[in-house]
């Protein structure tokens, strides 16, 4: 062979300022080339741009520069190539001939090899982008192929390429089309996992897929608990009800063999009698020598506790106006507190402890580097607009969606330009404020102009240029190209510099379709600044002028798109707006159960003394009782500087309403059906009611408080916070029962015994109160038909086999109830974000970006720390970035990666400081960095919590891997962060099972000490107590399952509220049963069925369930579950346990103690 062309010869005629001669380095002493030294150095400089970015693999780039060194310096290049286009060039006044366009010609198995070898290799400043999208022309990189990669390098018009250059790969053996004399070239290309002749290592994995090391495959995952080859929690559940069952049966077999033996011992008749109710029996009645000490002490304490409050009644009866006074006083004392009440509606601080592991890292994050940018966005669609197949001759037929239409395209541009024009004044600025006042500007955060906003559509492909746009509408399928390949040699960049990602701008496509996208994204990135921040009222202002732009866009009926919508404040504005819209709601539901209550309460033995026997201003009292002592909890714990919260607001109030109802029904029922004895002044009389009841008021209270005042041993600051409002709340609303209500019934029970009408304190009635107690209609029903009805023999079997299906039931959904609170349940019904939502989960191709932020202690300096963090050519093959990229959606972002590229003699680039007293010096990352990457789309609760939990583990690797290179400090961390307050809020969900077990495990503690305390040491009737409590507990979570309600925070806070409303309804009944003194246990549970479970019934189910029935019209869905749906299980349940299951569990397990302390007198 021979030169075809040598030498340059001046400028290509044909271009602007592109040399004529492609140039290359052969090396030092190379022989035989048909090059000048000019000659190579003006290739080496014309190749630079394209090894930039193809340097990472050195196999790829030394294929890349073999080619156009045997076309260029060969001195065989007469056999490979075919001039085909020459000009005369004049320069420096003379003229020579110059090649301008010729053929080379190329093996296929040199062509495919060096394209394999060049096909993986990334870009890492594009965030995963391939480098073979930026060299292949409009294809990109999916449709990129040898020929269509080599056609875009011989392609002059791309401003690369010095002149035209055809490339002809010709299949081995095949001559067609070949010139005589003309061999293609087929020398050794390198596959991208070896190593150059030059000594350049093999690429790295990121970069080729064959230099990935053979890992062993990840442990399976773990899958559903099985045993027996089926759901091991179901056969755990129905061994246990098998077991229970046979337990029962064997205890009543027993039961009856040994009362049986006895009787017939002592000579006891068994079984055949009847009470004086006249109701069938088979209790053995106890010896009073059986009676024990500890029993002994159980009475002693209810004697002591009867005959203390007994006294107390009486004092405070006689001075009620005293009393009020002195409780009014108290409680505008700790009321005043409410003016420095402050009530936190920050996600962050509601839900996240402030030393829980999220919180420190996003404060390390935050403090290093600026917290995460505030979110405006637009997704757009155009369902009405049909699609077309367009076939083109480049890439065949494509599917281009109806959105992808010149029109919308600048329809969508004025909507940008609208909001980009957004001008308000500020007060905090005192001047006009606009967009470029709070916008993230990456490359001008300084002093940023407009068009240094970060804002990502579209149009931006355009530089958002309607010129551009109406120049000419095309889609490229290589959106990160450096430079439109057309005729029309536009920008594909944005105008704030930086390239748009398709998945920032486009949505609803498979597969990198992007012309088959279904819906437009426009995005506003704002700084996001501290709260104490003067520009975050400027920033909380420009996102509501955005809202508005665009909800006024929304309602014109010129607009051709569907679209949904949100801003970084709309989430925090939807919560506000809704808790606001119901409270008419709340306030509806306080007013149906102040009804009820000021209704129930009343005697009602005649239509004439009607307005005398009404107990309105004791129903009125009673509710002014419950909103006192909430208002003296919100204030003490204002004013000691504890934050409240809207779930404080609604939840406090409904839950010591259902406390002070139970004990308001029960004081004031057993004060009416009471008879005053001889000489027994109305005072006296009601401290020895109140004397009787008291100590079961006292038990419930009690525990309920001690329950609540450890559930503030909760990590959760929203559930630490409810747990103490609501404890000081039960315990101020029982001592002003103790007080304030004790002096009102006084006052009430003068009107009534003067026959004085209520409201109408002037007029006298003449009808005499009844000397007969008014037992009313509930107490005779359920002693003389309920009670009978559910302690009937068989009855009993019945009612205990039923609640041990049902437990055991409940076990088994417990297991299967799902944790997490979607942000979706958060919003009213109709709220625009509930649509875009739906919006984002089916338009959106990634999820929210994550950052891994290494902590201090690392040396990225040495060549061992950057070796175990890049990419690239040499690097760790388990570094951080390359761990990163096996696990989420784009590949991690590596600054180091950018700086070694940059060191690259091929570029003139250093990692400098551009700005401040640094400037121009290097910027060194020994402190800290962060690595930036995409989670997969992820839609609900359940998929965000597994993301934390992986992204979590995979730093913990990272972590250890890293801690292993020499000179980093051992307590050196990598933590993963992302978006606001997604891991923040998510971390909950980790241990929200643990934290659960834990709070309602310390509430259901005291209701078993302090009920044994308060009876006595009565450690059978503590245990009765809390195996009814932890039931309803299990059940209403098992019924969670059933009715789709998550268990969450929310969900937790009802659940401790559950064990307090459960007290209501067992440990009334389980201390009226201990001092009943019928002579059997189904005699006493009768008792204690008809007059407990009567006044239970009115004060605790028939208080809730009013109230609870409004709540379902609430608008807030968060409401209607968590407070409509949850709470009315709650009270169904603890009705259904505390009035059907623990008197069938007293009858067959009770304590004997009243009784044999009766006989033992």
């Amino acid at each position: 062979g021979y030169c075809v062309f040598y030498d340059e010869c001046g400028r290509n005629p044909l271009l602007n300022n592109t040399l004529v001669c492609p140039m290359f380095d052969q090396g030092e002493n190379s022989t035989y080339a048909c090059c000048t030294i000019k000659q190579l150095a003006s290739l080496e400089k014309s190749l630079t741009l394209s090894k930039a970015v193809l340097v990472r693999c050195p196999s790829c780039a030394y294929n890349f520069a073999h080619l156009h060194c045997i076309n260029t310096c060969s001195p065989n290049q007469s056999q490979t190539v075919k001039v085909t286009k020459v000009l005369n060039v004049t320069e420096l006044n003379r003229t020579r001939e110059a090649v301008v366009g010729y053929q080379a010609f190329i093996g296929k198995t040199f062509a495919d090899t060096s394209f394999q070898s060049c096909k993986n290799v990334r870009i890492p400043a594009t965030i995963g982008g391939y480098a073979i999208a930026t060299m292949c022309g409009r294809y990109g990189a999916k449709l990129c192929t040898p020929q269509r990669w080599y056609d875009f390098q011989g392609d002059s018009s791309n401003g690369l390429a010095p002149l035209d250059i055809d490339f002809k790969i010709i299949q081995e053996g095949d001559t067609t089309g070949v010139p005589e004399g003309v061999v293609p070239y087929d020398g050794v290309a390198l596959m991208c996992n070896e190593t150059t002749p030059t000594g350049g290592d093999v690429c790295s994995c990121q970069d080729c897929q064959e230099s990935c090391p053979s890992v062993l495959p990840p442990p399976p995952v773990a899958g559903h608990f099985t045993l027996l080859g089926t759901d091991g929690y179901l056969v755990i559940s129905i061994i246990l009800l098998i077991l229970l069952i046979l337990s029962f049966v064997l205890y009543l077999s027993v039961s009856c063999l040994v009362a049986s033996h006895k009787n017939k011992k002592k000579g006891i008749h068994r079984g055949k009698g009847k009470d004086k109710d006249s109701d069938k029996v088979t209790e053995k009645i106890i010896h009073p020598s059986e009676v024990t000490c500890a029993e002994t002490n159980s009475l002693a304490a209810q004697a002591f506790l009867s005959s203390q409050f007994r006294i107390w009644g009486t004092i405070i009866a006689s001075y009620p106006l005293t009393v009020l006074l002195l409780s009014l006083i108290v409680v505008a004392v700790f009321s005043v507190g409410l003016k420095d009440i402050k009530l936190t509606t920050d996600p962050v601080e509601l839900w996240s402890a402030p030393n829980s592991r999220a919180r420190q890292e996003k404060e390390f994050h935050d403090t290093y580097f600026d917290p995460f940018y505030r979110t405006n966005q637009v997704i757009l669609t155009a369902p009405g607009r049909k699609g077309h197949i367009y076939d083109s001759l480049l890439f065949g037929p494509q599917n281009f969606s109806g959105i992808m239409s010149k029109e919308l395209i600048i329809e969508l541009l004025e909507l940008q330009t609208r909001i980009q024009n957004i001008e308000f004044w500020s007060d905090d600025l005192n001047r006009t404020a606009s967009l470029k006042d709070v916008c993230f500007a990456p490359l001008n955060p300084n002093n940023p102009s407009q068009t240094d906003c970060a804002v990502n559509s579209l149009p931006q492909y355009f530089q958002n240029s309607l010129d551009n746009i109406n120049a000419k509408v095309y889609m490229t399928h290589s959106p990160l190209s450096f430079k439109d390949i057309t005729d029309l040699g536009m920008s594909c960049m944005a105008d704030y510099g930086a390239p748009v990602f398709p998945f920032l701008a486009v949505g609803g496509y498979e597969n990198d379709a992007f012309s088959s996208a279904e819906a437009f994204i426009l995005t506003f990135s704002l700084n996001n600044y501290a709260r104490s921040d003067p520009k975050f009222k400027v920033a909380m202002q420009w996102e509501k002028e955005f809202l508005k732009i665009v909800q006024e866009y929304q309602k014109d009926p010129k607009n051709s798109f569907t679209f949904a919508y949100m801003a970084e404040r709309s989430l925090e504005d939807e919560i506000n707006r809704t808790t606001a819209e119901d409270i008419p709601i709340f306030m509806i539901s306080y007013a149906v159960i102040f009804v009820y209550i000021a209704v129930a309460l009343g005697e009602y033995s005649s239509w004439k003394r009607l307005l005398v026997d009404s107990k309105f201003l004791v129903g009125l009292g009673g509710i002014l009782v419950v909103a006192c002592s909430v208002l003296a909890s919100m204030g003490f714990y204002s004013w000691i500087g504890i934050p409240s919260s809207l779930v404080i607001l609604q939840v406090v109030p409904f839950l010591v309403l259902a406390v002070g109802a139970d004990n308001i029904f029960i004081f004031v029922l057993e004060y009416q059906r009471d008879v005053r004895r001889p000489h027994e002044t109305r005072e006296e009389q009601i401290g020895r009611v109140l004397g009787n009841v008291a100590p079961s008021m006292l038990l419930c209270s009690l525990s309920e408080s001690v329950c609540f005042f450890l559930g503030a041993l909760s990590t959760m600051p929203a559930v630490k916070s409810f747990a103490l409002y609501a404890a000081l709340a039960v315990l101020m609303d029982f001592v002003l029962q103790m007080t304030a209500f004790v002096a009102l019934l006084s006052l009430d029970a003068r009107r009534q015994d003067n026959n004085r009408c209520e409201l109408l304190c002037c007029i006298k009635v003449s009808k005499q109160r009844p000397k007969k107690p008014n037992k009313g209609f509930l107490m005779p029903f359920m002693k003389k038909y309920y009670a009978p009805v559910l302690l009937h023999r068989y009855t009993r079997i019945i009612v205990i086999v039923v609640f041990i299906f049902m437990f055991c039931g409940a076990l088994f959904l417990m297991m299967n109830v799902k944790v997490g609170l979607d942000q979706e349940l958060a919003m009213p019904q109709g709220s625009y974000m509930l649509t875009y939502f739906q919006y984002l989960n089916k338009y959106f191709e990634v999820g929210v970006p994550v950052y891994f932020v290494t902590k201090k202690g690392f040396n990225f300096t040495s060549v061992d720390g950057m070796n175990a963090v890049c990419s690239s050519v040499g690097c760790d093959q388990f570094s951080l970035t390359q761990k990163i990229q096996s696990y989420v959606a784009i590949p991690a972002n590596s600054w180091v990666d950018d700086f070694i590229d940059w060191l690259n003699p091929q570029s003139k680039c250093c990692r400098l400081y551009t700005s401040g007293p640094n400037a121009g010096h290097f910027c060194p990352a020994n402190e800290s960095s962060r690595f930036m990457a995409y989670h997969t789309p992820l839609t609900n609760s359940q998929e965000f919590t597994a993301a934390l939990k992986m992204a979590r583990e995979l730093a913990d690797e990272i972590t250890v891997g890293m801690r292993s290179v020499p000179g980093t400090s051992p307590d050196f961390e990598v933590f993963p962060y992302t978006y606001v307050i997604t891991y923040v809020f998510y971390e909950q969900y980790l241990t929200i099972v643990n934290e659960g077990l834990f709070n309602i495990s310390l509430c259901l503690l005291p209701t078993f000490v302090v009920c044994c305390l308060l009876l006595g040491l009565d450690l059978r009737s503590g245990l009765l107590n809390l195996l009814t409590i932890v039931m309803i507990v299990v059940d209403t979570v098992g019924v969670m399952t059933l009715w789709s309600i998550d268990f969450n925070a929310v969900a937790l806070i009802n659940l401790v509220t559950a064990v307090g409303i459960s007290v209501e309804f067992v440990s009334h009944m389980t201390r009226s049963f201990a001092l009943s003194i019928k002579p059997t246990r189904v005699e006493r549970a009768i008792e204690a069925t008809a007059k407990m479970g009567s006044a239970v019934f009115a004060g605790v189910a028939m208080t809730n369930l009013p109230g609870i029935i409004v709540l379902a019209f609430a608008k807030a869905q968060l409401i209607q579950i968590f407070f409509f749906r949850l709470n009315l299980v709650i009270t169904l349940l603890g009705m259904a346990h505390g009035l059907i299951f623990l008197p069938v569990v007293l009858s067959y397990f009770g304590t004997y103690i009243i009784f044999l302390w009766v006989l033992y007198v």
